[in-house]
């Protein structure tokens, strides 16, 4: 293997790792793994690298919440067999994941390719990270009571919105919907759960929509080991990053999620009017 090539997939596998951690906390993977590929000279085409990156997260995340899936598939399914009101609470929180899953998709869908090409500027990322800062410094110390049995349309509804709007890089897909579902007055790891189940549906939809992009794209035989290498890698990081943030909103320690889009979110204003 020449160096060059050795290189490129150790920038692969950096990139995997920054997916991975970034997608499940709130501080947006999408606009650090813009950040990053500048920084490493690696110009993306094609949406290949994203779905396949997005795919491992995927993974990672229904691996995690491989229980709460399936009580929640079976319990739905036993209530509308039997009607039955020891099922009706999970029939209801799956109705809601559906109905917050449907912004996102519908204007993902429709205007994704014009996202990702009109608001990848660092100047964009560095508003965004201000903004998702400044949300999470808001709900800092909110501890709601909502639990699962307690969501309302009006609360899938807001919260699939944060969803949709988080579609612009910067703008944490979770933080901004941890973030909602806190405001709505959800209890943390309700707001977790609820924000994660919203991510499962969105990012298959994203991957099975993306196979044919995939299959066509130009790169997808020349950078085969480093896009498998970057699947690892974020598959790994994903794992941990779910289970790390789970311990950080246990001891609701989200302000230094802020502390950090404030720092970087600053740094890239100055760089971007100085260069």
């Amino acid at each position: 293997m020449e160096l060059h090539d050795f290189l490129l997939i150790v920038k692969y596998f950096i990139l995997g790792a920054i997916q991975g951690i970034a997608e499940p906390i709130p501080i947006s993977s999408s606009g650090h793994l813009i950040i990053a590929q500048r920084l490493l000279g690696i110009e993306q085409r094609g949406l290949s690298f994203e779905i396949i990156t997005n795919t491992a997260s995927l993974i990672a995340i229904v691996f995690i919440y491989r229980k709460d899936i399936e009580q929640l598939i079976m319990h739905s399914l036993l209530y509308i067999k039997t009607r039955k009101e020891s099922y009706r609470a999970d029939f209801r929180f799956s109705l809601y994941v559906i109905i917050g899953t449907i912004p996102a998709g519908v204007v993902g869908v429709l205007f994704g390719d014009y996202i990702a090409d009109y608001f990848t500027s660092f100047y964009t990322i560095s508003i965004t990270l201000l903004i998702t800062g400044i949300a999470l410094w808001i709900i800092r110390n909110m501890q709601g009571v909502k639990r699962d049995g307690d969501l309302s349309v009006k609360d899938a509804i807001i919260v699939g919105c944060a969803q949709m709007i988080a579609l612009i890089p910067g703008i944490s897909r979770s933080g901004s919907t941890v973030i909602a579902a806190i405001g709505l007055g959800m209890k943390q790891s309700t707001a977790l759960r609820f924000s994660f189940m919203l991510y499962i549906p969105v990012s298959l939809g994203g991957a099975i929509l993306g196979v044919t992009d995939m299959i066509n794209s130009p790169d997808i035989k020349t950078l085969a080991l480093p896009y498998f290498v970057a699947f690892i890698s974020s598959l790994f990081f994903t794992y941990f990053s779910v289970k790390w943030l789970m311990g950080i909103m246990e001891k609701g320690n989200l302000k230094y999620f802020a502390y950090y889009c404030f720092i970087v979110g600053s740094i890239l204003l100055v760089i971007t009017y100085l260069f």
